[in-house]
């Protein structure tokens, strides 16, 4: 059985064809509005309503009964066997020519007339056709480097690499500003599903499986055009390696305003001023600096790179994120969850660095910015690197999506010739293809794999007295403007070693409606029964982990709809509860979630893949 039963079905005909100009059969039975079908016929210029797209003429038929439109493909489906369709008939997500079909930024600039940053982030074009990516044959492979241990020369080599770059006319592909405005372009509504049949949805690479690929490929041809600008066909990314005591501070070379008098090329002035200077990130940054001494900091850190990775990444879409195929709306979307490391780590260091003085949170605070500040790199070749050690685990569960929808997902990038190439997702799961790694410490065991939270003294627990009511007693939605407690039942209870491999327990948060020009988070404690006078933090065996989301739309009251995934099995093992009937949930607000809703809070067994 698939992990991804826990979330709306998405499904595919196999005798459709999948090319990235494939025609999109989709129904979304999260809509009650009528849905689109495209297929290969002659425009119909009669309404233009009607999609037609570029590359291939198609005729798209609006607001078709979905029930009228399954009659009439072919007694495939029938009125009376509805209940037993597939929920969609989807299409992987493909971009544009990026060059002939893009438009200004807009989603995720709350404040677009006091945005610090252009929002024009279409890339450049140099009248070039699309080409099929080819792996690389280099002799040697780049090996990626910790950016607090790195050589004088390695360092030297970054730094005049970056100001290569810089110095690059900006309406050159590989500019400074035009490398970060790829990020801006496809996470701020750049681009569009024009090229799978929808040219009025924007794409939107996060919150989903397509977290993870789309950001490998970015840092591909980062690399690889920083390698040329200096004639170094070895050269290779530094990391920051947040994941271990010494790389928790922000590197030191990212630091001072000047080298040697001259402007240092991996400065940037939207920045906290606050967390720069021999500071430790946090990372389950909630937008306040917590009051708890360094130690305490680092082995929080570490207890969240174990959640991230371990804990609460035990499935494929509890790690990569929920389905995205083309046809869903990012912002009407029904509820695909964020993967575990996007939505902790990951998002905790963009607000952490990003200026929240400014308007919009820039730099790294806002997806539209982020790309123009040096340590956004970094900070997501660590990201990457994570999933790398969450293969490298080789735990149950632990194994990359294996559906053609994401398999064929692809984007389109400027390679380090200037070219245009086409990479899919399926190209991005071998790193020895790619060529190139990750310098590790082999001789010592991560520190964060040593950091599952303690288990819990049961002298310091209690029985609860206090009435929660269960969540069959509760009418949901529920507003998030203050802590909500409640009681939910559980699938099955002291399950034995050999069940607990077969399945994952996972606390599913369903229907998460917030305002996503803000930025917002809550945090996720389980059975938490401290006697008075010990209080729960994010360290504590009880804390499931958090769901936080940095801005996605420009509008105000402009509500996106996602959910969230927390793996139970350890946790209830921790907390001395797993043979409870019944789990309390407790949901602690802590930024932007005075409009947040909450849809459903349940709980189920999720079957994991052999590795």
């Amino acid at each position: 059985m698939s992990s991804s039963s826990l979330l709306p079905l998405t499904s595919s005909f196999t005798s459709l064809p999948s090319t990235n100009t494939h025609r999109a059969i989709k129904t979304r039975t999260n809509q009650t509005q009528g849905f689109r079908v495209s297929c290969n016929h002659a425009p119909d210029n009669q309404n233009d309503k009607k999609l037609i797209l570029p590359e291939a003429h198609k005729l798209v038929l609006p607001n078709v009964d979905r029930r009228n439109l399954l009659v009439g493909l072919g007694g495939l489906y029938t009125a009376t066997n509805l209940t037993s369709m597939p929920s969609a008939l989807a299409a992987p997500i493909t971009a544009p020519d990026i060059t002939s079909i893009c438009k200004d930024a807009s989603a995720g600039i709350r404040n677009k007339d006091q945005a610090v940053r252009t929002l024009k982030c279409c890339p450049p074009s140099l009248g070039k056709p699309i080409k099929d990516f080819v792996f690389p044959t280099d002799k040697k492979v780049r090996m990626r480097w910790p950016a607090q241990a790195g050589t004088k020369e390695q360092v030297d080599k970054y730094r005049a690499a970056i100001q290569a770059m810089r110095d690059l006319p900006e309406d050159h592909p590989h500019s400074f500003v035009n490398q970060a405005k790829i990020h801006c372009a496809y996470c701020n509504g750049g681009y569009t599903q024009v090229d799978s049949g929808f040219p009025d949805i924007d794409i939107q690479i996060h919150n989903s499986w397509l977290f993870f690929p789309f950001h490998r490929w970015y840092l591909y041809f980062y690399e690889r055009i920083l390698g040329k600008l200096i004639k170094d066909p070895d050269f290779a990314l530094p990391f920051w390696k947040w994941d271990e005591p010494a790389g928790m501070p922000i590197p030191e070379m990212f630091v001072p305003e000047t080298i040697d008098g001259k402007p240092n090329s991996l400065y940037d002035v939207y920045r906290n001023a606050d967390h720069i200077k021999d500071r430790i990130v946090d990372l389950d940054y909630d937008g306040k600096d917590k009051d708890i001494p360094d130690k305490q900091q680092v082995l929080c850190n570490l207890s969240t790179v174990y959640r991230d990775l371990v804990r609460n990444g035990g499935d494929t879409l509890s790690f990569f994120g929920g389905v995205y195929v083309a046809g869903d709306d990012p912002v009407g979307n029904g509820d695909p969850s964020v993967g575990s490391v996007e939505a902790g780590s990951h998002t905790a260091v963009h607000r952490w660095v990003g200026d929240s003085k400014q308007p919009n949170g820039e730099d790294m605070g806002n997806f539209y910015s982020a790309g123009y500040d040096p340590a956004f790199y970094i900070h997501h070749t660590n990201v990457d690197r994570m999933w790398k050690l969450w293969k490298d685990l080789r735990l149950p569960g632990h194994v990359d999506p294996t559906e053609k929808d994401w398999l064929d997902a692809s984007y389109v990038f400027y390679d380090e010739n200037e070219d245009l190439v086409r990479v899919y997702n399926r190209d991005s799961v071998s790193l020895d293809k790619l060529k190139y790694n990750y310098i590790e410490n082999s001789k010592e065991v991560f520190p964060w794999r040593k950091s599952r939270p303690a288990k819990r003294n049961k002298n310091l627990q209690t029985a609860t007295t206090t009435e929660v009511k269960k969540v069959d007693q509760i009418k949901f939605p529920v507003k998030l403007d203050k802590i909500l407690k409640v009681s939910v039942k559980r699938p099955a209870v002291n399950r034995s070693d050999e069940e607990k491999a077969k399945a994952n327990e996972v606390l599913v948060i369903k229907g998460i409606r917030y305002d996503s020009g803000k930025f917002v988070k809550f945090d996720v404690f389980v059975n938490d029964k401290l006697k008075d006078g010990v209080f729960t933090t994010p360290c504590d065996p009880e804390y499931a982990g958090g769901f936080a989301q940095i801005p996605h739309s420009g509008m105000k009251n402009m509500f996106m709809g996602s959910s969230a995934r927390f793996g139970l099995t350890e946790l209830l093992e921790d907390t001395n509860t797993d043979g409870d009937e019944y789990a309390t949930v407790t949901l602690v607000p802590r930024t932007g979630c005075e409009d947040l809703t909450v849809g459903k809070i349940e709980i189920a067994l999720v079957p994991v893949a052999a590795v």
